[in-house]
């Protein structure tokens, strides 16, 4: 199988940054109340994601290390997720405004979520290339939509059923993410 794809599927299912590495948990909570705003968020995360890894590597190696200034790197990943966060607000703005409605303050979070630079970091770590830095944005873009998408349906379910008192909430909601969380580990070995 090509290097790429094992990378893409690997982010996706065995080292999925929400269950296995607990990185955008915060957005994974937040909005996955509806699936509607789940796909909303899912879309936007997954444009941001991909993008910043694939710029991440060209500021990295066009920029930073030819002049030395790996101990900006942060701060530069920092300035490119938030760049592309304002455009893709503003590109859902004009074209998706009842999206952008109900989505609300998630938007502005992407910039926040520590999955994004989490990745950019990690392809430096790994030293992927280029083609595999945008796999691997990919890849953990669309295994935490894939986990936000799972995650709010079996939310709506939730808010129909009956649960005892002691376990409805957030009690059955981390629960329910626990149990999310051990289907994944049946991934665990899939990369070798």
């Amino acid at each position: 199988m090509p290097e790429a794809l094992v990378i893409l599927l690997t982010a996706i299912f065995v080292n999925n940054f929400v269950m296995v590495q607990f990185l955008g948990l915060c957005p994974f909570m937040g909005a996955s109340q509806r699936l509607d705003t789940a796909l909303g968020m899912s879309a936007a995360t997954t444009f941001v994601l991909s993008l910043a890894s694939g710029l991440s590597y060209l500021v990295e190696h066009l920029i930073l290390l030819p002049l030395q200034l790996e101990y900006l790197r942060i701060i530069a990943f920092i300035v490119i997720i938030a760049a592309l966060v304002q455009f893709s607000e503003m590109v859902m703005r004009a074209t998706q405004p009842l999206l952008h409605q109900v989505l609300g303050l998630f938007i502005p979070l992407i910039t926040t979520n520590c999955a994004v630079l989490g990745v950019a970091l990690l392809n430096v770590r790994a030293s992927n290339s280029f083609i595999e830095s945008v796999f691997f944005g990919l890849g953990a873009a669309l295994g935490f939509s894939l986990l936000l998408i799972l995650f709010a349906a079996i939310r709506e379910r939730i808010t129909h059923a009956d649960i005892p008192g002691p376990f409805a909430g957030t009690a059955v909601h981390l629960m329910t993410a626990g149990i999310i969380s051990l289907a994944f580990l049946g991934f665990t070995g899939m990369d070798h």
